[in-house]
């Protein structure tokens, strides 16, 4: 919120999975919408928009970048500035009308505003890429060449990602069209041009491209010949309406060949920093009459005029397009008490060199704490520890002396020994990292980071991975993100081999195939069908097939198409193969259910002509498919549905029968088919099939010796199970297992009925980039899997939702292909299990995640015992069990999880939204981890029953969640107060830092829609109801809520009564809690105060006079006082009186005397003890002036007070005592 709050920005454009991170304050748009709501945005009247004003000096963008201190500075950019800028890139034929622009850029640089909005100005056209598109250098050649690309843009080091594995490529066919490639961001290396000659791109124009934010977008451009054996490359000169400065430190135009410091002026000159005149001050400078920033790079002039770039004249660095304070990582290390003196340099373009003053560190500690405080992109890679740093005649470090990094074989180990590659996988991987770095010798166990390696050389052994190892047609497990956390020869060797093993089994022996075609359902088939006839069956079920599973694709490009005859023969080959396709699920007579497989071909392949292109319409057509009573019919075999969804229009009546059978862009196909059948992992067996079938005539090779889903069903009912029925009784001994997590729910569920409607309530959290690499680094250090990391949260997460219950049991889903034979199976072989824990309180973070991780290991070695069993071993049944309502799962993304390909087209998967609207139970959290994404790597997503759970309360859980994630992974360089993973998890809070902060974020202010009358403070509340329920109204004993003050003048001192009548009135009048009523109000059922004024014709407060003789009859005044119980008149408002008292006659000078009393009475629901001290000082202004100013239309009043007390949040209150 930090940046929205330094903008003051009204309206904020957010993606559906970052809704939740701003609140009420905020008109967010999610980007998403117009795609959905297309139907509401064209009804939207664009004609307004010429009415709004714009002039070329209004600010057109805002633009953070880093600061020196680590504050983001707001850039602002004007019309003229962005406008200028791109005619000057035109000008120069960088770019122009007729390009084809790939969109490249992220959204936080400002080379895609030239990417998008530049090229939408000319009238070029934008490609935009899908998600993570840009390291994906398939997909990407893929769109240079079918979307003939003319132009791209981006930083070097990711164009040299990019060509170094095209090098090898033979199709050159993704470079045919370009014309013009941009690299700007960081330094362009002498290794791009070789690469770029090498490749041989005859017709295409590269240019360097150089320039600060401020000067918006780049101010200098260079053709670089490719050809040139040049030692560097140099930025050019500056761009049409642009002008370029070299200065000395006498701001004195350096000479040719000096370096200078460089100072830009021209059209792209920012306007300031937002709120920051200061530093607009000190980057700004008039030099004759023109306004030039200074940025602050060193460069040179050569004789050609054109400018060479030398790095900065300060601290700051560009590395892989980032720009990084070096000052930034200086401070995270000085952090450290044995370090007292450090420099971090950048080295040879790539790399980030510290330099370590100190004798009690060693290196493997300063990157662990680099990883725990920094982004990657911002830890160094090479450390260099040194007793000393070398300083200058003035004391200071010289740079010049600091030792380079010496990359010897010594460096190039973990250890004093050399271990070389001990197999062929080892052995291809280490000469693959040789020919990287350029050595003859790496240990395999040394750790990559440690040798100068970075993300970007990370991607460049994946590729180079998949196709040395022939893995990019297999269904692998292989990441980046695995590579990252695993980062020695050794490690990637072990990864690589278990992507091309088979799964290891259970048994020894081979399970053989049956030649069945009837028998028992499976357990998963078994718990799936009854979950749907138990739980999911009633009219209370708002929603059809609740075990749908929906996979949607769409034909993305005008040049794809596919055939329809073909793809019809294509379903039916799978279906034949497959057998589990056209099985049965039935109740037989003797109550067993039973599967029994058809020899059917099915006709379940529809074709629906849609005659809208709204995409809004088309989610609803496929949303009333899913949601088809007669989708499935599994006593019948009916569990798979083929849908045809194609644009039909009237003018295709006419069009030939053989374009009539072909499906084309935007069409999209639709596969339904049954949880009971199937699960997660048959998807891409039965796609990759798919694909098969498609691209022959004939049918898929079908071995009748092959083993079929049903012989699975059959071997696994006669597994010996007897030492996992001794593993699952011990781990639920003593458990309740009808006990309820005592959640905060909405709505409770009915005793007596377990149906479900299966509506949900979702909320998506998306982790930033920081939390997430905090994230893999904690599981990558303590050797845990995702899954295990993740389920150690969420325990004690629950822990602390549930006010401090330890002893917890929740669902887990395991994938249960425990044998070599069931990998390449389509079928349904997910089972769900308990995981019991019980916690210690006073246990750290650390020693649970070592307990959980022990659990989950005993538990993968019984995994396969069935649900049934456990149930029944425990005498229950499956819709009366708590641990199946709470559920966790934990999904790591893969690069071919569910891609489609037909012949040469690739299919665009979709999501239904259905499919994740429906809610199979109570409580479940999911995360998922997508290494491949460049932003929101690592999300997780509540899904719970609407039944139990209303979407704002599981917001709230989500908050304390995300809340509870951040004190564990997020860095200490955040505000948020990191939590000691080695602390007792009791220090773990739920309560927000803006729930801590709720009463100081009240602001109490006058209410003008308040005039008289307002619901009583829960104080008033509180007072009102006990005098009338603790104490008996009908048997008085004493004015229990009465609060007197009793007053004796000193000697010598007189006091006027007049004037005391005077004060007493003005101050009466001015505190309008002295004259307000309460009352309840039947109709409201709310007690009510109201403000009593002159209108109502009803004295505001009373004054009464007595007098006495004896210090008896004074006694006996004072306790009369006490038992007066009509002192006051709540109902009309009679909430104060005075009491004066005189010595044996009522004065006739109508003054008190030192033997005169003065009893002032308040009802104490209207008043307390601090109150007195502001009647005090009002009552003597009032009495001392004869008048009390003050304005009655402004000031503060109780009844505001009251009103706004109940707005109030009082959530974190409410977390607090409630722990």
């Amino acid at each position: 919120h930090a940046l929205v709050e330094q903008t003051q920005s009204r309206l904020v454009l957010v993606h559906h999975l970052t809704k939740s991170k701003f609140n009420n304050k905020v008109v967010s748009i999610d980007i998403h919408s117009p795609w959905i709501n297309n139907g509401i945005i064209s009804a939207t009247n664009f004609d307004r928009l010429s009415s709004v004003t714009v002039t070329s000096s209004n600010i057109a963008y805002i633009i953070f970048t880093s600061g020196s201190t680590g504050v983001p500075k707001a850039i602002k950019v004007r019309h003229i500035n962005f406008a200028g800028c791109v005619y000057s890139l035109v000008s120069s034929n960088t770019f122009n009308k007729n390009d084809t622009v790939a969109q490249m850029a992220r959204c936080s640089f400002d080379l895609q505003l030239q990417e998008i909005l530049g090229s939408l100005m000319i009238g070029a056209t934008v490609v935009m890429l899908h998600p993570k598109g840009t390291v994906d250098f398939d997909y990407l050649s893929h769109i240079l060449y079918t979307k003939e690309v003319t132009y791209m843009q981006s930083v070097p080091s990711l164009l040299q990602g990019f060509f170094i594995s095209r090098e090898q490529w033979v199709n050159a066919n993704a470079f045919k069209h370009l014309r013009s490639i941009s690299c700007a961001g960081e330094p362009f290396s002498v290794k791009l041009r070789t690469l770029i000659a090498n490749i041989g791109i005859p017709h295409c124009n590269v240019w360097n491209l150089y320039g600060a934010t401020e000067t918006t977008l780049v101010s200098t451009y260079h053709l670089v010949d490719t050809k040139s054996n040049s030692a560097s490359i140099s930025v050019g000169r500056s761009l049409p309406s642009y002008q370029s400065l070299l200065l000395n430190k006498f701001l004195q135009s350096a000479s040719i060949s000096q370096k200078g410091v460089l100072f830009t002026g021209g059209v792209g000159v920012f306007a300031g920093y937002l709120g920051h005149d200061n530093l607009t001050a000190k980057a700004l400078i008039e030099i004759d009459g023109q306004l030039f920033y200074r940025v602050g790079d060193l460069v040179h002039i050569d004789t050609n005029g054109l400018l060479h770039y030398h790095g900065r004249k300060d601290h700051q660095v560009k590395l892989h397009g980032q720009r990084i304070e070096l000052g930034e990582i200086e401070r995270c290390l000085l952090i450290i008490t044995s370090i007292s003196a450090c420099v971090v340099m950048k080295w040879k373009d790539d790399y980030l060199v510290a330099y370590i003053q100190s004798s009690q560190i060693n290196e493997e500690q300063l990157r662990q704490h680099c990883q725990s405080h920094l982004p990657p992109y911002m830890i160094p890679s090479f450390f260099i520890i040194l007793d000393e740093l070398p300083l200058n005649q003035n004391g200071k470090i010289d740079r010049k002396l600091l030792p380079p990094p010496q990359c010897s074989s010594m460096q190039l180990t973990n250890s004093l020994q050399l271990f070389l590659p001990t197999n062929d996988i080892e052995l291809t991987i280490h000469r693959i990292w040789c020919n990287i770095f350029k050595q003859n010798q790496i240990s395999i166990d040394t750790n990559i980071f440690t040798i100068g390696g970075h993300s970007l050389l990370l991607m460049q052994l994946f590729h180079r991975y998949k196709i040395h190892f022939h893995l990019e047609q297999k269904q692998n497990t292989l990441s980046i993100s695995n590579l990252f956390q695993h980062p020695t020869i050794i490690h990637h060797a072990q990864l690589i081999q278990q992507c091309i093993s088979t799964i290891h089994t259970v048994d020894d022996y081979p399970w053989l195939s049956l030649h069945l075609t009837q028998t028992k359902a499976s357990f998963a088939q078994e718990r799936i069908y009854l979950d749907e006839q138990i739980r999911f069956s009633s009219n209370q079920t708002t929603m059809n097939n609740i075990y749908v599973i929906p996979l949607l694709y769409r034909i993305s490009s005008m040049n794809d198409h596919v055939s329809i005859t073909r793809l019809h023969h294509a379903f039916q080959s799978v279906i034949i193969k497959h057998n589990i396709l056209r099985t049965a699920l039935y109740l037989d007579t003797n109550g067993h259910i039973i599967q029994h497989c058809l020899d059917m071909k099915s006709d379940r392949f529809t074709i629906v002509n849609i005659h809208n292109n709204d995409r809004h319409h088309m989610n609803e057509i496929i949303g009333e498919i899913l949601n088809q009573s007669d989708l499935f019919d599994l006593s019948k075999g009916c569990v798979i549905h083929f849908h045809i969804l194609r644009h039909y229009h009237q003018s295709q009546d006419s069009i030939t029968h053989e374009n009539d059978d072909l499906l084309s862009e935007n069409d999209h196909i639709l596969i339904s088919i049954h949880h009971a059948m199937f699960d997660g992992a048959s998807t891409s067996i039965f796609l990759r099939d798919l694909s098969l079938a498609y691209q022959s005539d004939d049918s898929l090779f079908v071995d009748d010796n092959l083993l079929n889903y049903i012989d699975y069903s059959v071997h696994e009912h006669i597994i010996d199970m007897s030492l996992s029925r001794e593993f699952w009784h011990s781990q639920l001994k003593g458990y309740n297992i009808k006990y309820s997590l005592s959640l905060s729910v909405d709505r409770q569920r009915s005793s007596t009925s377990q149906q479900r409607s299966g509506l949900a309530s979702i909320v998506e959290i998306a982790f930033d980039n920081e939390i997430c690499t905090s994230f893999l680094n904690y599981a990558s250090s303590h050797r845990l899997t995702l899954f295990q990391l993740g389920l150690s949260i969420f325990y004690v997460f629950l822990s602390k939702l549930t006010h401090g219950e330890t002893d917890l049991c929740i669902g887990s889903i395991n994938a249960n292909r425990y044998r070599s034979e069931l990998v390449n199976m389509i079928g349904m072989f997910v089972s769900t299990l308990p995981y019991r824990v019980e916690l210690d309180s006073h246990w750290s973070f650390d020693e649970v995640v070592q307990y959980v991780q022990e659990k989950c290991l005993s538990i993968l070695e019984h995994s396969h015992y069935p649900l049934q069993h456990i149930l029944g071993d425990n005498q229950l049944n499956q819709s009366n069990v708590s641990f199946l309502e709470t559920m966790f799962d934990f999904i790591s993304v893969t690069k071919d999880m569910g891609h489609l390909s037909l012949n040469d087209t690739n299919l665009e998967q979709g999501s239904s939204e259905q499919s994740t609207e429906v809610s199979k139970f109570d409580f479940s959290l999911t995360f998922e981890y997508n290494p491949l994404s460049d932003n929101n790597r690592l999300l997780c997503r509540f899904v719970c029953s609407h039944d139990l759970f209303e979407k704002s309360t599981i917001s709230q859980i989500a908050q304390r969640f995300e809340y509870t994630f951040e004190q564990l992974f997020r860095t200490q360089a955040s505000n948020i107060a990191m939590m000691n993973v080695s602390s007792s998890i009791r220090k773990l809070s739920l309560i927000l830092p803006e729930e801590a902060e709720e009463m100081e974020l009240v602001v109490f202010h006058r209410l003008q829609n308040i005039v008289d009358e307002a619901p009583a403070s829960f104080a008033q509340a509180r007072i009102w109801l006990d005098e009338r329920i603790r104490f008996d109204p009908d048997k008085p004993q004493i004015a229990i809520y009465n609060m007197p003050f009793v007053y004796r003048l000193q000697s010598d001192h007189t006091l006027s009564i007049k004037q005391l009548h005077h004060a007493l009135y003005l101050t009466v009048n001015k505190h309008h809690s002295l004259h307000t009523s309460l009352h309840f109000d039947i109709q409201k059922n709310l007690l009510m105060q109201r403000v009593i004024t002159h209108e109502h014709k009803i004295n505001m407060f009373s004054i009464i006079e007595t007098t006495y003789e004896t210090d008896e009859q004074l006694d006996e005044i004072l306790h009369g006082e006490k038992r007066n119980l009509r002192l006051f008149d709540l109902d009309q408002g009679l909430v104060f009186r005075c009491h004066i008292i005189y010595h044996k006659q009522i004065s006739s000078n109508h003054l008190l005397s030192h033997k005169d009393l003065l009893i002032f009475n308040f009802h104490h629901a209207l008043f307390d003890f601090p109150s007195m001290e502001v009647f005090h000082y009002d009552l003597n202004q009032a009495y001392t002036t004869g008048q009390l100013l003050y304005n009655d239309n402004t000031k503060l009043r109780y009844l505001d007070y009251a009103v706004i007390e109940q707005q109030m949040s009082m959530t974190g209150a409410s977390m607090f005592w409630l722990d």
